[in-house]
């Protein structure tokens, strides 16, 4: 697709955290790409093990069984009292804990993770396991839905469409933490080469065990009164998550990854944007996912007043895009799903546009969905320094990706406001108020412009012929930032093009930006450092499965 390059986005447009803070998960999220994979291949499900007694304790296994592998969630349900409850990460005890095993637990397997597994940080697993994690209950709305199907009723619907899930996930470790095995051993398997792949399928048979113990507790309580959940009722469920500033830095440490991610997501649209004509069976495509997309708005409700905002911006968006497509869309020019997207840009916010974009490449499956193969990063692959770079070329490099950045006065309060550490409570990363909190020594190097100014300060005065070895040599303090350079020249959309110590910095578009490639929805901030979203809300069960259930 040669011809689609010129139709991409700049990474400067693109790379800005206003409009990453607006994304919206598409096809290519990592839990589409799941579900795509186990449909496809007919993969079959069980569940051969329920263990679970009348007060909802006890432990369940779920079997997903692939063409070649097969893949198990252990699940424990604890008897969590209300004052244990908690969110945050320094929590000690959930309602749920579950490991994703590699292949199917013996007793032996089932016990030694009975007694780990409860335990989160403070046990061990192994690297038979290829994901930790916990939920806790959203305590009313599982209550109530227990209540209804117990005596014989369905749940009311405004209430499940309000809050969305019955639990919420609150971690989900994979990659070698905690004893796991390290994505190295697994990255080869088909199923598992895209990312994060282990852990959307543990939270998405973490969904299905969220349902199935509300109706065995509604089975206990009512007898032969109690009924099932409805099927579309079931449908609207996903998994709640609660996500912190743990998670905000890793775009910034994984510059080749975030590069992957972007560059498909943007030759995705260039591939679309590139297109000659207008099927009849895209254009319906496209108006259908427009109408899911509004029903998901009108849905979505937040009590942050940033997020307020962007919804009504997206709601009268996704409007004006509906309007546009059935009246005023032009059919007949040479690419008109380029026209569309310059009309978006022209009249569309931010957040517009980006729901514009997921909805552009919902019909053009068969033209995109291949990139997904192309989102991986082999991160075990050593980046050396060039150290031969003439400083010449070192300096058009930071002049063209580093250009936001060069001028910045980092001195000044406004630009230096934050500091990023590490917490000692939790070992995870954490944002200090550089003039108002203590720690700023042990600042963490993710200030990413302020470096890479500073390299081109060092720049001045040398010779452009002169070997940038020579300047680490006088000034080994500039390598980080060098050897990012070297790499976003070769990877431009690697690095995130703001200052990310500064005071109106908002940690939750980098949030956004990643749970959206995981195909998260119903972002709900709480503050601008942490967010609730749903994931899997509107997908199919393990019995919807075209595999069927084994």
């Amino acid at each position: 697709m040669l011809g689609a390059a010129r139709f991409r986005r700049d990474p400067d447009e693109v790379m800005r955290l206003a409009r990453m803070g607006c994304s919206h998960p598409t096809r290519l999220s990592f839990l589409r790409q799941l579900l795509r994979r186990m449909r496809t291949e007919g993969w079959r499900f069980d569940r051969p093990v329920w263990d679970i007694d009348a007060q909802g304790v006890g432990r369940a296994v779920y079997r997903a069984i692939g063409p070649v592998r097969t893949y198990s969630l252990v699940a424990f349900a604890h008897d969590l009292p209300p004052e244990a409850r908690s969110d945050r990460v320094i929590a000690t005890a959930w309602d749920a804990t579950f490991a994703l095993y590699d292949g199917t637990p013996d007793a032996d397997d089932l016990e030694r993770l009975a007694a780990n597994v409860p335990l989160q940080e403070a046990g061990r697993i192994s690297s038979s396991e290829l994901s930790l994690s916990r939920a806790n209950r959203s305590v009313r709305l599982f209550d109530h839905v227990v209540d209804r199907l117990a005596s014989g009723m369905q749940p009311d619907a405004a209430m499940l469409l309000e809050t969305g899930y019955l639990m919420r996930t609150t971690a989900v470790y994979g990659s070698g933490k905690f004893g796991a095995a390290d994505r190295a051993e697994v990255v080869d398997r088909p199923e598992m080469r895209a990312p994060f792949q282990a852990e959307m399928l543990s939270v998405w048979l973490t969904r299905a065990f969220t349902v199935d113990l509300v109706e065995h507790l509604a089975r206990a309580r009512g007898g032969e009164r109690a009924v099932r959940l409805a099927p579309d009722l079931k449908r609207g469920l996903g998994v709640g998550n609660s996500t912190g500033l743990g998670m905000a830095p890793f775009l910034i440490r994984h510059p080749v990854l975030l590069n992957n991610w972007m560059l498909a997501r943007e030759e995705a649209l260039a591939r679309v944007r590139a297109q000659d004509t207008v099927g009849d069976v895209e254009r319906t495509g496209l108006q259908n996912a427009l109408r899911d997309a509004q029903e998901n708005a009108r849905l979505w409700a937040s009590a942050h007043p940033i997020q307020q905002t962007k919804l009504t911006e997206l709601r009268s968006s996704l409007d004006q895009i509906t309007v546009h497509v059935a009246q005023g869309w032009d059919l007949s020019g040479p690419h008109p799903w380029d026209a569309l997207w310059r009309w978006g840009q022209d009249n569309l916010p931010l957040e517009g546009q980006e729901a514009l974009l997921a909805a552009m490449l919902e019909p053009h499956g068969a033209l995109i969905d291949g990139l997904g193969d192309c989102m991986d990063a082999d991160e075990g692959v050593h980046f050396p320094i060039d150290g031969a770079m003439r400083v010449a070329d070192l300096r058009a490099i930071l002049q063209a990706h580093y250009g936001w950045a060069l001028d910045v006065d980092y001195t000044a309060r406004e630009h230096c406001a934050r500091f990023w550490y590490i917490s000692e409570d939790k070992l995870e990363p954490r944002l200090g108020e550089r003039f108002d909190e203590p720690g700023a020594e042990r600042e963490l190097p993710l200030d990413t412009g302020r470096q890479a100014a500073a390299l081109g300060r060092a720049l001045e005065g040398q010779p452009d012929d002169m070997a940038v070895a020579h300047l680490l040599l006088a000034q080994p303090e500039h390598r980080p930032a060098l050897r990012r350079a070297q790499i976003t020249a070769r990877h431009p959309f690697a690095e995130i093009r703001e200052n990310l110590i500064a005071a109106d910095m908002l940690p939750i578009d980098l949030l956004r930006c990643k749970l959206a490639f995981f195909g998260a929805t119903r972002f709900d901030p709480r503050s601008d450092r942490w967010v609730r979203i749903s994931l899997f809300q509107g997908a199919p069960y393990p019995d919807n499965m075209g595999g069927g259930c084994a």
